[in-house]
């Protein structure tokens, strides 16, 4: 089995699944703490995305894309975390 057939048939569903209720949790919540770790998992998984498109592409710069989206996105996840410990804790 290649490498293109490992990332086109076994991990882009994989990570679509993992995104896919990771978005249903963000929905649901119940919580601001369960939205907060769903929107981080989302992020991971968009990364991972990137990341097997890079590899699945030959494109390393994309690499460097999926890292500068992943550190914006858990400064995001600090964010939220300060914001709702001034409100009073998650």
């Amino acid at each position: 089995m290649t490498l293109h057939a490992v990332t086109s048939f076994i991990v882009f569903p994989l990570l679509a699944g993992a995104m896919a209720l990771s978005f249903l949790r963000l929905l649901r919540g119940p919580t601001l703490a369960d939205r907060i770790v769903a929107f981080d998992l989302i992020a991971a998984a968009s990364a991972g995305v990137i990341i097997v498109t890079a590899i699945d592409s030959e494109q390393p710069v994309l690499v460097d894309v999926a890292s500068i989206g992943a550190i914006i996105a858990f400064l995001g996840v600090i964010a939220f975390a300060w914001y709702s410990e001034l409100r009073g804790g998650i």
